[in-house]
């Protein structure tokens, strides 16, 4: 399974794509930032985001989209920003067809480090360890985009139970057509 985790922000939103590894492994496919000038206006900065999402999307065809879920913060200025991010993540893989998952940034914490109040600091060590990583993927949106990809991964058995819901929902000519769609934009990994 591949993995796109989206940590979302206005100015640095992380991505970080990872694959599924017999034995409970994970690899590194890539893992970069889409960033947005803090001049410009809030619809061109979301613009730009929303672009640079698409190419990942478009270039890394992931089976799923984990993202970051949106809590309260102090300040509503930069909460705001981070939920209209999120929203063009859930939007542009829901124009794919691509199940959305989200994670609470303690979910992602315990996924990685086995605690749900981890630092920055323990959870970006941990993701260059789980992934084999000399150093630790900068910036530090990075590392958190490649944490929820990993969590998400790493979650119970029982999180499957959203996605099978919507197939459930689906006709059997709806599957048959989300399959074929699913199989026409992703080739064959080597």
């Amino acid at each position: 399974m591949r993995v796109l985790g989206v940590d979302p922000g206005l100015t640095r939103c992380g991505l970080g794509v990872v694959d599924s590894l017999p034995g409970r492994r994970v690899q590194l496919v890539a893992v970069g930032v889409a960033r947005s000038s803090i001049d410009d206006d809030v619809d061109r900065r979301l613009l730009a985001i929303a672009e640079r999402i698409d190419e990942w999307l478009d270039e890394q065809m992931p089976d799923v989209v984990a993202v970051e879920r949106v809590f309260a913060q102090h300040n509503l200025s930069t909460v705001m920003g981070t939920a209209q991010v999120a929203g063009l993540a859930m939007l542009a893989a829901a124009r794919r067809r691509i199940p959305v998952a989200l994670h609470t940034p303690s979910e992602v914490k315990a996924a990685v480090t086995g605690s749900g109040r981890a630092d920055k600091a323990q959870v970006q060590t941990m993701v260059a360890r789980i992934l084999g990583l000399a150093e630790v993927p900068r910036p530090a949106d990075a590392a958190d985009a490649l944490a929820l990809a990993i969590c998400h991964l790493w979650r119970p058995a029982g999180a499957l139970a959203a996605p099978q819901r919507e197939l459930q929902a689906m006709t059997v000519a709806q599957r048959a057509w989300a399959a074929a769609e699913h199989a026409a934009r992703r080739p064959t990994r080597g």
